[in-house]
């Protein structure tokens, strides 16, 4: 039982919930990049939420099945078409023997997630199947132990809770943030700039960070920061007055200014976000950021299924 590319994508990998405790190594934590997509995805066909799923950018890989498997595709609408017929998204969709699946053009967010029912044959990496660098490449084959079973959750409450977790990803609210240790640095007009104008992902965005356009900040002296530990959210001031947030394959220490910490919940909605689109920043508490990330994970409970 395998699945095969065919054809390769831009820089698509295989992803779980990352590789952690091992940044004092100067080893990244990668994962996913929208892990609220991803975890939709394992929970519709009934894996464990940390699986490892296909993480596709467009244009994205195409996928040859070599037996009868069930799938899920979430996040990012790339019209996805088997054997060149619509399929839906956020659906279990049972796929057969020499199946083609295939991914037209993007509407709407920016990464798609493609997870298998069942476990992945492979060994991880410092317990994670996360690739770093490494991408898919045509004839790339993957195994899995999949047996195909039916889908024993209750639709109606799966339904909601795509609708849920679609709301949160592609809404457009403000992306929270929590302050970090230079925020007090800014200068007092360019803290205003901040909370008070739109900012944009641009074209020099990767899995390692997300370069922002928008006004130019300044500090009100000029500060030498200690190197520090870094994570995935992290606002990073650079030298020439624009922001970088740290995705998943963030490098683990750094000494620009901290701005600030983007919450959990909002990583998602930032990741989808598509280059020139406009989002605006709101500043928000750590105990907010808590009760909303608890809030969220309650709609994955399995006593709720």
């Amino acid at each position: 039982m395998s699945i095969k590319i065919i054809k390769k994508g831009l820089s698509d990998t295989i992803q779980d919930s990352g590789r952690y405790g091992y940044q004092h190594f100067g080893i990244p934590p990668c994962g996913y990049m929208d892990y609220l997509s991803a975890q939709l995805a394992n929970l519709i066909v009934q894996n464990p939420l940390t699986s490892p799923v296909f993480e596709l950018h467009f244009p994205a890989s195409s996928f040859e099945f070599n037996d009868t498997y069930l799938i899920c595709i979430s996040g990012a609408n790339f019209v996805p078409v088997i054997n060149n017929c619509s399929v839906p998204l956020n659906q279990p969709i049972q796929v057969n023997k020499n199946d083609l699946l295939q991914f037209l053009e993007p509407i709407q967010g920016k990464i798609a997630y493609l997870a298998v029912q069942g476990k992945i044959k492979d060994e991880p990496w410092l317990n994670s199947y996360s690739f770093f660098s490494k991408t898919i490449g045509t004839n790339d084959s993957f195994q899995f132990e999949s047996l195909v079973s039916p889908i024993k959750k209750d639709p109606a409450l799966l339904s909601a809770i795509t609708m849920q977790i679609q709301d949160q990803i592609f809404s457009s609210t403000p992306i929270h943030f929590i302050p970090g240790p230079a925020w007090n640095d800014l200068t007092s007009e360019s803290i205003q700039l901040l909370l008070n104008n739109p900012f944009a992902t641009t074209l020099q965005n990767n899995r390692m960070g997300y370069h922002l356009k928008g006004p130019l900040l300044q500090l009100s002296k000029s500060n030498n920061y200690l190197s520090s530990g870094l994570t995935r959210g992290t606002m990073q001031l650079l030298p020439s007055g624009e922001l970088l947030i740290l995705m998943a394959d963030h490098q683990t220490i750094g000494g620009y200014a901290n701005l600030g910490q983007i919450i959990l919940v909002d990583l998602p909605k930032l990741a989808q976000l598509k280059v020139a689109v406009p989002f605006n920043f709101k500043l928000t508490q750590v105990q907010n950021a808590q009760n909303k990330y608890k809030e969220i994970q309650q709609w994955f409970n399995p006593k709720m299924m």
